[in-house]
């Protein structure tokens, strides 16, 4: 009867909640390992449609910190959430603990405070481990080992498990089952497989014609096969240094002589929010028009000739070597996928496609993004790699399957399946 058990229990699909979603990257891993999603979130709508399409209609679109916890379905086996990264990813020159979305993570402590799921899984940038000295992670695990959960984090990077892409990430487990949390070890690299290269997923694709439509090639469908085509080297800059503060008191100074706000600066333009960059300077997210609205600022609020030349006169200049001048690897795996761009192709005329992106993050190929160029591109960089999230999901599962940490609502659906044979 116990081998019946077993053997069932085999069969029986462990079920987990999703937060922070994205287009379902991590999602797909888990599916893909066994695992059942029945709810998931996401507030990014091109994401959450191009989930809708792929995975499931169970995703919310929604933010999560409007959602009470009523909402989320009971008896589920682990929680997964790669909560936003923005503040705390190393790119970020300003990230702190002052920015909110570093405190999203408490969304996923409301969330297992009370449904005290078996297990859970957080998923984040390399940055946080270096965040002020190591204490934002330390923050992370204590406010979870608070709630009972043995909690564990490690850094991993994709390309040891397959994943044609050096990206790190911090991976943080907790179970209040009292089981090892346990990590996949690495199946890439030294003394094991080959590291999956960029040539070896993407060739195929070099040539071939960039089309929003579906396309063909040896008898397969291609999708979303579009890429942006801006590779140049130089630019258009400012010749002179300029002080952006103080360009924006002299622009205050002049707007509230003219009597004109802020908004109806925005509504001259026709912009959105733009215009009060101009006249901004708290946490360095303030900027200086470029040439065209600088003169159209000076005919709407009459101006001076203080700044003019600071401000209009460009040079050209070369890009520094910078993400937006990055070539893609060929013959190794690829630097991390960003949310903000793609790096260029190998043969300079292009940046790498968003069927190209979304290989290298090993999505499948009938995987179909919806959205803009550049809402595509963001979902990809935002996701977590596929196969990283198979390789994560099939190690839990183990725990899952070996402590017969089972719900309550499967171990009913045993008991029951159990008593009719």
């Amino acid at each position: 009867m116990n081998l019946i058990i077993k053997t069932m229990s085999c069969e029986v699909k462990p079920k987990a909640v999703s937060l922070f979603s994205g287009c379902g990257g991590l999602d797909l891993g888990f599916i893909n390992a066994g695992f059942e999603i029945i709810w998931a979130n996401d507030f990014f709508p091109e994401a959450v449609e191009t989930y809708r399409r792929n995975i499931s209609e169970h995703i919310v679109l929604g933010d999560i910190t409007n959602i009470p916890s009523s909402d989320i379905p009971d008896n589920f086996d682990i929680l997964l959430g790669g909560f936003p990264c923005q503040g705390f990813s190393i790119a970020n020159k300003n990230r702190g603990m002052k920015d909110k979305r570093n405190f999203l993570y408490k969304e996923m402590l409301r969330i297992v405070k009370n449904k005290c799921p078996p297990f859970f899984l957080a998923e984040n940038v390399k940055g946080l481990l270096t965040m002020h000295k190591g204490k934002v992670i330390e923050m992370i695990v204590n406010d979870f080992e608070e709630l009972g959960y043995k909690v564990d984090y490690k850094l991993l990077r994709a390309s040891d498990y397959g994943v044609p892409q050096n990206r790190d990430r911090v991976i943080i487990l907790g179970n209040r089952i009292g089981v090892k949390n346990k990590f996949p070890e690495p199946t890439h690299g030294e003394k094991l497989k080959p590291l999956v290269t960029v040539e070896a997923v993407v060739g195929h694709l070099a040539n071939l014609r960039m089309s929003y439509n579906c396309q063909y090639l040896e008898g397969k469908e291609v999708h979303n096969h579009i890429a942006r085509t801006n590779v140049q080297d130089t630019f258009w800059g400012r010749k002179h240094k300029v002080n952006q503060h103080d360009v924006c008191d002299y622009l205050k100074y002049w707007r509230n002589k003219k009597g004109i706000s802020t908004k109806k600066v925005d509504k001259h333009f026709g912009y959105k929010h733009t215009a009060g960059h101009w006249f901004r300077k708290d946490n360095n997210s303030g900027s200086i028009p470029n040439v065209s609205d600088w003169w159209e600022l000076k005919k709407l609020l009459g101006f001076d000739n203080k700044f003019d030349n600071q401000v209009t006169e460009l040079e050209l200049k070369k890009i520094k070597f910078e993400q937006s001048l990055r070539i893609n690897n060929w013959d190794r795996p690829s630097d991390t996928i960003t949310a903000t761009g793609p790096e260029i192709h190998p043969n300079k005329k292009r940046r790498m496609s968003v069927r190209e992106c979304a290989i290298i993050q090993t999505f499948p190929d009938t995987f179909i993004f919806e959205g803009s160029l550049s809402t595509m591109y963001k979902q990809i960089g935002n996701a977590v790699p596929v196969l990283l999230g198979e390789c994560l999901a099939k190690e839990i599962k183990k725990s899952y399957v070996s402590s017969n940490s089972i719900t309550h609502k499967v171990q009913q659906e045993l008991q029951t399946s159990t008593n009719e044979l």
